[in-house]
Formats: C-alpha cells, sequence, structure tokens
C-alpha cells in the first residue's frame, strides 16, 4: 500500500443546492478526513470552487478522482502542487512575513491604494466610496438632528 500524503484539490462545480454535499460525500463514503475546507465564488456567478486538503494515497486521489467527474455538477478537478502553492504564496504575497505585508499595505493604504478585490473584480476604493459618502450622510444628519436637539433642551435645563 502507498504511503498517505497530503493533497490539495481543487474542484471547480456548478453552483447548484446539494453540491458541496455530494462532493465531501464522496470522501467521507471511502473513509477520508478532510482536514481542511473551502468554499468561494469564481468569476462566473454560476460556479463555484471547492478547495479541499486530505490525507490519502497518490492512487487513493486518483480513484477519488475519477468518481468526482462522475459526479454531473463537477466541471474540472485540479490537483495543487508543493510549486503551485509556492507559485500562488508568491502572486498574493503571502510568502513574505506578516509585519512585511502590514507595513507594505499600510503604506499603499496612506496613498489611497487599498488594494483590489477579486470579490467585485475592481478596486476596492472604488467599492468603498459609495458606501463611504452614504455613512459620511448618515454622520452629518445625525450630528445636525443631535445638535437641534440638545441646544434647545440644553438652554432649557440651565
Amino acid at each position: 500500500m502507498a504511503t498517505p500524503g497530503h493533497h490539495t484539490l481543487s474542484v471547480l462545480v456548478a453552483n447548484r443546492p446539494g453540491v458541496l454535499s455530494r462532493v465531501s460525500g464522496l470522501f467521507s463514503r471511502r473513509g477520508f478526513n478532510i482536514e481542511s475546507l473551502a468554499v468561494g465564488p469564481t468569476e462566473r456567478e454560476d460556479w463555484s470552487r471547492i478547495t479541499l486538503r486530505v490525507d490519502a494515497s497518490q492512487h487513493s486521489i486518483d480513484q477519488v478522482v475519477k468518481q468526482l467527474y462522475k459526479l454531473i455538477n463537477v466541471l474540472k478537478v485540479n490537483e495543487m502542487t508543493a510549486e503551485d502553492a509556492r507559485r500562488l504564496r508568491a502572486v498574493y504575497g503571502i510568502d513574505k512575513p506578516l509585519l512585511e505585508r502590514y507595513l507594505a499595505w499600510a503604506m499603499q493604504a496612506l496613498g489611497g491604494d487599498f488594494g483590489y478585490s477579486r470579490l467585485f473584480n475592481r478596486p476596492v476604493l472604488s467599492v468603498l466610496w459609495p458606501r463611504l459618502l452614504n455613512t459620511f450622510e448618515l454622520a452629518g444628519l445625525a450630528f445636525l438632528l443631535s445638535t437641534v436637539i440638545a441646544l434647545p433642551l440644553g438652554m432649557w435645563a440651565a
């Protein structure tokens, strides 16, 4: 029997109810413990990506991948290699120490660059700005209303 090892699989699925249950059920039926599981949206609304990490032999993983492709909502399965993981850490900058990453972000934020939102597919500031305007408007109205009420009450109490 082959020795078990950690394997990270990325499963692209149709975004339908019950798909996660079917995918995770396939692993549990084979007796695998899913060590880590993350599900998130993709560029397309009708697709999701399930990323999971299991401890199993390569032969077992190959068998599971074949079974995954038999599920109707599974579009693509990729096994992440150590090189893929290193490349992604470098792309997203998480290969650097936390303090170094924070200081770099803080310097960019002071310059008005809050980064890029992968969820909205545009700069973070363009996502925040309309919400900030609403927040400032609400805060200004609250200040005005509290002043209009507080000043007459303060003069009446004195």
